[in-house]
């Protein structure tokens, strides 16, 4: 194949529109839709169909039922989950048939059932983490829809709910096998309640980043693993085993997540230096999220122990005070953590060390800059 004509730099016809708060972008699917593989025949008709097919976004505010006990105001909201598992059955239309609803058994369909296990455990890593209820910090409920589309390559956020694709069965499992991929998602209506990072450049970019990191920290948070356990991989098991890659993204290694003949080699930079200046993929909001995505790692390492305890903690707290504009840049945000980190901990705690060099550490901000 050649690779110019698939750069993720250069806008794809097939992708002009925007793929906002989807899982797979669309510069990915571009390559393998454009692919005359001999064994990815179908995968590569699904990923056109998946290109063309029209997704209706649908940003929605909280509901929130505040009561007012003497001279207290009081939210109104439970600990407790309440999901909603629909089922598209192949259809492109929403919500679909509802088959699994909070405190039934399982259903027997593996991607239903996983859907409603990956809504709980992204519940209980708000909670129990940062002692968020739900998505929009009152007990909305999680709802999701399942086999959405026929092979149909993408799970994504609508603004309403999680929507899952099956795959193609060559390129592409089912996505509900990824709880990084689910807690992703749904990370997304995490950040629409807390003000929203505008879904272009930059700021994009940070919407991505802060969605892989919840997308991590739920799958470490349910396995309970410490920095040095996790595998900060962002989709592993979404390839099939004829895909050269172990998967979407890399924390750890931006850059390094896949490898293959037909989709390409993980296009992610780890640093500023070679931070991608694109106008596709909405201006590289899949591409440059490498750069943060490495801070993140670089400040949870250093801190070592559970990575939701300090890192993530801070990451929560910049993203949910007010401070961060809609619009704001890698410089902003970096600036943020670091107030963050010295309004909880103290300038010259352990914690506003690691952020700092984290930023210095991906060319973000510079050493006296960030002092």
């Amino acid at each position: 194949m050649d690779a110019e004509t698939t750069d993720p730099r250069t806008p794809h016809p097939a992708i002009a529109r925007d793929d906002a708060h989807s899982i797979i972008p669309a510069y990915l699917l571009a390559r393998l839709a454009a692919s005359d593989h001999p064994g990815f025949a179908r995968a590569s008709e699904a990923a056109r169909a998946t290109l063309a097919m029209p997704r209706t976004y649908r940003p929605v505010r909280a509901s929130i039922d505040l009561t007012v006990d003497g001279d207290a105001l009081v939210v109104e909201a439970s600990p407790d989950p309440d999901r909603l598992v629909s089922d598209a059955q192949t259809r492109e239309t929403l919500p679909g048939v509802p088959v699994r609803r909070e405190g039934d058994g399982p259903t027997g369909d593996i991607a239903a059932d996983q859907a409603y296990d990956g809504l709980g455990e992204t519940f209980a890593f708000l909670w129990d983490a940062v002692e968020r209820v739900s998505l929009d910090g009152a007990g909305g409920a999680l709802l999701a829809t399942v086999h959405y589309g026929e092979n149909y390559d993408n799970a994504f956020w609508n603004g309403e709910r999680m929507v899952f694709g099956d795959g193609d069965g060559e390129v592409f499992t089912g996505f509900t096998g990824s709880l990084t991929v689910i807690a992703h998602e749904l990370g997304h209506g995490v950040i629409e309640s807390a003000g929203g990072l505008v879904y272009a450049g930059q700021s994009g970019a940070l919407n991505e980043s802060i969605a892989d990191v919840f997308g991590v920290l739920t799958e470490q948070h349910a396995r309970q693993q410490t920095v040095d356990e996790a595998s900060w991989l962002i989709g592993a098991g979404i390839f099939t085993a004829a895909v050269q890659g172990e998967a979407l993204r890399s924390m750890s290694a931006p850059g390094t997540a896949y490898d293959d003949d037909v989709l390409g080699r993980d296009p992610q930079p780890a640093h500023m230096r070679d931070f991608v200046d694109t106008t596709a993929d909405n201006g590289g909001v899949h591409i440059n999220s490498g750069i943060p995505n490495k801070a993140f790692h670089l400040a949870a390492t250093a801190l070592g122990g559970y990575a939701w305890e300090r890192a993530g903690r801070i990451w929560y707290l910049t993203l949910t005070g007010g401070a961060v504009a809609p619009t704001a840049d890698f410089a902003a945000f970096a600036r943020a953590t670091l107030e963050t980190a010295t309004r909880e901990y103290g300038e010259e705690s352990e914690e506003h060390t690691a952020v700092r060099a984290a930023w210095v550490g991906v060319g973000v901000i510079d050493d006296v800059a960030a002092r």
